[in-house]
């Protein structure tokens, strides 16, 4: 009975440390949030052709895979932090990119609209 009594007192001891090893960063998931919106919103307006969309969403799955390798042994290093800044900076110049080059869906028939020509 005692050594039940130890594991219990043990675990309770426990927990709190193991919920403290959880890592966190805020400022990258709300970073992805907004690229996820800026990436709605360029799809919602038509400045995203179909094919624009599917590869800003192919680098988001990036940007959360390389974030899910960074918080897999619970700590996130220096290096680690500026790996996952620098691919967040990269999807950011891409979504940028995608959204102000002159292919455009804005009636959202699958087919680029290219403006006309002077």
């Amino acid at each position: 009975m005692k050594t039940i009594g130890k594991a219990f007192v043990g675990l309770c001891l426990m927990l709190p440390l193991l919920a403290g090893a959880q890592v966190t960063t805020p400022r990258f998931d709300q970073r992805q949030i907004n690229q996820e919106n800026r990436i709605e919103q360029g799809n919602a307006s038509g400045s995203l052709t179909a094919r624009e969309d599917r590869r800003l969403d192919k680098g988001q799955q990036h940007v959360a895979n390389v974030e899910t390798r960074v918080y897999s042994d619970g700590t996130v290093t220096r290096q680690e932090r500026a790996k996952l800044h620098h691919a967040q900076e990269v999807q950011s110049h891409n979504i940028y990119r995608q959204k102000h080059d002159y292919q455009h869906d804005y009636n959202h028939n699958g087919r680029v609209d290219r403006g006309q020509r002077r």
